[in-house]
């Protein structure tokens, strides 16, 4: 397994929850992080900007560009990779974390959600990965990975929330597509999706509170699940979709309490998680539906 020290990540939503927790995961081996986010000031719900982020990988070990980037916008996208270039000569790696959620039925979701959603997820997505590519493919083991659920076309995944479905099974399109295209370029395409809920914001804030996050993982397991997949072979580990804790399991880890938010509390299984995956031994998981 290789190190990512000296690496350039370039990742979307980083000032916060999951993409931080990649983000220090990296700065500890001496990486360069883009933090690409839109919160420059203090959120009264949400902890952590892209300045508090970037001292956080400083203090990890990392070097931090801190850059205000709202990937709906194509000047904004371009100005951030370009700008993340010219700090640090190069990106190795891209990662797409930024999302936006919703469960809502057809009926509960107005179209500015669904515009949102669908302008985060898939398009921002695509178009981050677009502008970087041109860069990745002058990188040694140059790595796309999106935080994204299997493609797992069943329509209960759909039935509650067919607009964020949609936008996240885009996010896995891009996957799917891109991983071909640029297989013989040897750049990797990948997706990353946890088993259970992850303790972050949109957990506390959207998906049940208090209880919710007791009952969940903490974001360091999709750090630890990152960096396998981040230091594998670019040109032998492309157009796969991970399961957090079976890709830590198949590389070695075998103590997932650690990450437990609260081990008394059962784990709560992720939305997108196909039927058939079967989790580590000795981890065990109740559904939320």
């Amino acid at each position: 397994m290789s190190s990512l020290n000296g690496k350039t990540l370039f990742i979307s939503g980083a000032s916060r929850g999951i993409g931080l927790a990649i983000a220090l995961r990296a700065a500890r081996e001496g990486a360069n992080v883009a933090i690409a986010a839109k919160t420059a000031e203090p959120h009264p719900k949400l902890k952590g900007t892209i300045f508090t982020a970037a001292d956080e990988v400083r203090a990890a070990g990392g070097k931090a560009l801190p850059v205000i980037c709202d990937i709906r916008d194509e000047a904004q996208v371009i100005a951030a990779v370009d700008k993340t270039v010219a700090e640090f000569g190069r990106i190795d790696i891209c990662v797409n974390n930024a999302s936006a959620i919703s469960m809502t039925d057809s009926q509960a979701t107005d179209m500015k959600r669904f515009d949102l959603m669908m302008g985060i997820n898939t398009r921002g997505t695509f178009m981050v990965s677009k502008y970087c590519i041109p860069h990745l493919k002058k990188a040694q083991n140059p790595h796309i990975l999106m935080l994204s659920p299997p493609l797992d076309m069943k329509a209960r995944w759909f039935e509650r929330s067919t607009a964020y479905t949609m936008a996240k099974f885009g996010m896995s399109m891009c996957v799917l597509g891109l991983s071909a295209e640029l297989k013989s370029a040897g750049v990797a395409v990948n997706a990353l999706w946890p088993r259970t809920t992850i303790a972050t914001a949109a957990v506390a804030n959207l998906l049940g509170g208090d209880a919710m996050m007791r009952a969940s993982r903490t974001p360091e397991i999709i750090g630890d699940a990152a960096h396998v997949i981040l230091t594998k072979p670019s040109r032998e580990f492309t157009g796969q979709f991970c399961i957090d804790d079976k890709l830590l399991y198949a590389s070695g880890v075998r103590d997932f309490e650690r990450y437990r938010v609260d081990p008394s509390v059962p784990l709560a299984l992720d939305f997108f998680v196909p039927d058939d995956d079967v989790p580590p031994p000795g981890v065990t998981v109740v559904p939320l539906r």
